[in-house]
């Protein structure tokens, strides 16, 4: 037994539930719900961005379709910071539930709920309930503390959920720097308090698990920073991520100590950085800044651009300036530009074709693997081994990250004295139960991805593996005319198709594909032409055969038969 010594009376009460809808196994979508006596709270709810391969999708939610059922069980939401993995899924959560619930969370945290929630004014209003470190919750069955964590945004908590069957510590995302930029450094000293009161289950952050050593301090960032600033000769571009407040306030402080003004491009990164003024936590003259559409009365020398697009999204600001097809702002010979932030994996390949778009400008480009410019806001190895070591918790689950992160993060477990049977790797969809100190797994529930393409609620992954197979192997599009009365066809089949070979080169192959769909229709029956999918089923497979031996391959086929 590594927890500090407990005596605890047994409880009669159902054992509390815990249920991960998102955040084990990648890097967001981060959700759970601790079930109490009947009533659920909700613990984050996050997205997950879209890569390469999901196309067409512009946000990827957890599945919480096992609480459709169950609705009007959920008590409160709980949320730990203003990350959108964590609080962008929040306003498709409110349409589900479709009522006010509260919603807890620091000022900076529920502020960019706010601005999220603004976009869906259709909605009901969540009853934001602001917290700070210290305060304790009670909510129906629910108590929670916040305790105040250090992180690569303002404002972040952990909770410590007191119940029937013992404590659950939820640290959210955290790092251990003890001199943070707004000196609110992670409170050990609390988490040393809880620990002493007896954790029986932790459920920490895992995402910098695998990396050795400790977690620089965010201050050296802004070294780095303000030594690149005063050597450039030319204008200066600072991408960063929008809510990456302590980055961006050394970005400015930098501005400042070399007489720049500051221009704040990308819609996420102006409102986030208004909201951060106005609550204090940036800390500037707002009324040096410059807006984008006023650049041009400027000598390029006099600014810095704090740009969204580090992650070389195709339409942010910082891509657009590479492409040289922002309306705005133009960079050239002699700028330079800072990728202040780190590479999410599956972002490499577009992150280094805006590095190159922006070299090809004649730009000089400085990111974190030629120059210390970000460092991470996640607990790293030997970090976590001190927290687990303060902590003693008697059960350990790793939350938020990859599987080799929580692998590595149950490692550390064992290392700082946790025993084997209960240190446990859980996957979204798996619930586990706490009763009288024990930890025990309990049933799955159903869980997948949920793909938000536009006005799409879910496009499925049917959809994209559809448009994956036209977008490697294009469309065929063939209209056959028939008569189901008569049993015979009507009209010319027509056959096009895009993608699938060079048009100049389409006419003669498409008209041997035509050649081929009317050879399969002459040898059917006639009492075939009565049953329009049969017709569209041998369409496909002579299209299909066709193409394979044109071309190697099977382009998407989309039978259109029509009666007339």
């Amino acid at each position: 037994m590594t927890a500090r010594s407990r005596s605890r009376r047994a409880d009669t009460s159902p054992p509390v539930q815990l249920t991960f809808l998102g955040g084990l196994g990648e890097i967001g979508r981060n959700m759970a719900t601790i079930e109490i006596d009947g009533r659920i709270a909700v613990v984050d709810v996050g997205v997950l961005f879209p890569d390469a391969e999901h196309l067409g999708v512009d946000l990827i939610l957890p599945d919480w379709s096992w609480l459709d059922a169950r609705s009007d069980d959920v008590e409160c939401i709980f949320l730990t910071h203003g990350h959108l993995d964590h609080i962008g899924a929040l306003p498709y959560l409110i349409r589900t539930l479709d009522r006010s619930l509260p919603v807890y969370g620091t000022q900076l945290t529920i502020a960019f709920c706010k601005a999220v929630l603004e976009e869906w004014p259709q909605l009901p209003t969540p009853d934001y309930r602001q917290i700070e470190p210290g305060d304790v919750v009670d909510q129906g069955p629910f108590n929670a503390e916040a305790v105040q964590v250090s992180h690569s945004i303002p404002d972040g908590v952990a909770y410590a959920f007191r119940t029937p069957h013992g404590m659950i510590v939820h640290t959210g995302d955290f790092k251990l720097d003890q001199s943070p930029i707004d000196g609110r450094p992670t409170d050990l000293a609390h988490f040393a308090r809880l620990g002493d009161e007896g954790i029986d289950l932790l459920l920490a952050d895992s995402t910098g698990a695998d990396v050795p050593g400790h977690v620089p301090p965010e201050r050296t960032v802004g070294d780095q920073i303000r030594k690149h600033v005063m050597d450039a000769e030319g204008l200066i571009v600072v991408a960063s991520f929008a809510s990456h407040v302590h980055r961006i306030q050394q970005v400015l402080d930098a501005a400042v100590a070399v007489g720049r003004r500051p221009v704040f491009v990308g819609r996420s990164m102006v409102r986030n950085m208004a909201i951060a003024e106005e609550l204090g936590y940036l800390d500037f003259d707002a009324s040096i800044a410059v807006e984008p559409k006023d650049v041009e009365r400027y000598d390029r020398r006099e600014l810095i651009v704090v740009s969204t697009g580090s992650q070389g999204e195709p339409f942010s600001a910082l891509s657009l300036m590479g492409a040289g097809e922002h309306r705005m702002l133009d960079v050239g010979e002699g700028d330079l530009v800072i990728l202040a932030s780190s590479l999410i994996p599956g972002n490499e390949q577009a992150v280094f074709r805006s590095i190159n778009n922006l070299s090809r400008r004649g730009c000089k480009v400085i990111h974190k693997g030629v120059s210390p410019v970000h460092v991470s806001g996640h607990a790293s190895r030997d970090d976590l081994i001190l927290f687990h070591n303060i902590l003693e918790p008697e059960y350990v689950i790793p939350v938020h990250g990859e599987h080799r992160h929580m692998r590595a993060h149950a490692d550390i477990a064992l290392m700082t004295g946790c025993l084997e049977e209960h240190v446990l790797i859980c996957e979204d969809g798996n619930s586990i139960y706490l009763e009288d100190g024990h930890v025990t797994r309990g049933p799955s529930v159903p869980t997948s991805h949920v793909y938000i393409d536009g006005l799409l609620d879910d496009v499925g992954p049917a959809l994209l593996r559809d448009r994956r197979r036209i977008g490697e192997d294009g469309i065929c599009v063939c209209i056959v005319t028939v008569d189901t009365h008569a049993r015979e066809r009507a009209g010319d089949t027509i056959v096009t198709q895009k993608g699938v070979v060079f048009e100049d080169n389409a006419d003669d192959i498409l008209e041997a594909a035509r050649k081929a769909v009317d050879r399969e229709l002459d040898g059917l029956a006639a009492a075939k032409y009565e049953d329009l999918q049969a017709v569209q089923r041998h369409v496909v497979q002579a299209l299909g055969r066709y193409w394979k031996s044109q071309t190697g391959r099977r382009p998407f086929i989309l039978p259109v038969v029509q009666d007339v």
